[in-house]
């Protein structure tokens, strides 16, 4: 076998070691915040003097975690749901009819994903107190469904294009009406599509930070905002306890990944998408 030249070699030998270092990073900064959460003082040694539990307890009250937790449940779950609704027939329209303006509102859809959240954020926000709506879940949630909705169509309009029209006509030939051939027909054949769409909107809602918070109270809190609030807030907190409710932010939303990823499988979804 022919050897590959040297400069190849040197090349995937320097992708190699920035992979291994950005991984070796990774699980550091990791572990360091997980080991810091059980530890009882932590300054110029390798591992903490002593290790216990308690400031995960007094994160799940001093934080109010379980209300937090709920909330967090509810949020993500309507902005799944609704995002899916909303955007998937959304997405089917501007895949399969054609009509003036078409181009002027895929470039509307465009812009909440091209442009920074907060500079939306907060006039979006201004708008939403006086509906009286910021500061509730329902505020939360329409908030984030300005950024989810957009998303669904653009990751479900080549799922769609590459469904052969002639069965949609088939459909028609046998009396399907176009809700019969929606969800009999299309549903069960873009099924891979809205999994893989939902599948993105729900981490991209879990870490959505700056809508989240412009629209939020006391009682809208999610866990991302919580944690910011723990940190910044006044007063004086242990980091360890700050550290405890990080741990149990990234819990929650790798509980939330394994459980997606057991109907989603990301290489079905990149080789469907290419066909």
């Amino acid at each position: 076998m022919r050897r590959r030249p040297i400069g190849e070699r040197l090349w995937a030998t320097s992708v190699w070691v920035l992979v291994a270092f950005f991984i070796v990073n990774l699980v550091a900064m990791i572990a360091t915040v997980v080991v810091n959460s059980f530890g009882t003082r932590w300054f110029a040694t390798w591992l903490p003097a002593g290790w216990t539990g308690r400031w995960y307890a007094m994160s799940w009250n001093e934080f109010q975690l379980p209300d937090i937790l709920v909330v967090t449940v509810q949020v993500v779950g309507a902005v799944v749901v609704l995002s899916g609704l909303i955007g998937v027939p959304a997405a089917y329209a501007m895949a399969r009819r054609d009509f003036p303006g078409k181009k002027a509102v895929m470039l509307l859809f465009l812009l909440p994903l091209m442009v920074p959240p907060i500079t939306y954020g907060i006039p979006m926000a201004t708008v939403l107190y006086q509906a009286h709506l910021a500061g509730s879940i329902w505020g939360v949630i329409l908030a984030n469904l300005v950024p989810t909705v957009p998303f669904v169509v653009l990751i479900m309009i080549p799922f769609i294009e590459q469904i052969d029209p002639r069965v949609e006509a088939a459909a028609r030939v046998f009396g399907a009406g176009l809700g019969r051939l929606f969800v009999q027909v299309l549903v069960p054949l873009l099924t891979p599509g809205i999994l893989a769409a939902m599948l993105l909107v729900l981490v991209r809602t879990v870490a959505m930070f700056e809508l989240t918070f412009l629209t939020s109270g006391p009682t809208s809190q999610t866990l991302v905002v919580a944690l910011y609030y723990a940190v910044f807030a006044a007063g004086v907190r242990p980091g360890q306890s700050v550290d405890a409710m990080a741990v149990v932010y990234m819990v929650t939303t790798l509980v939330w990944l394994l459980i997606a990823l057991r109907f989603v499988n990301p290489t079905q979804i990149v080789t469907r998408a290419k066909r």
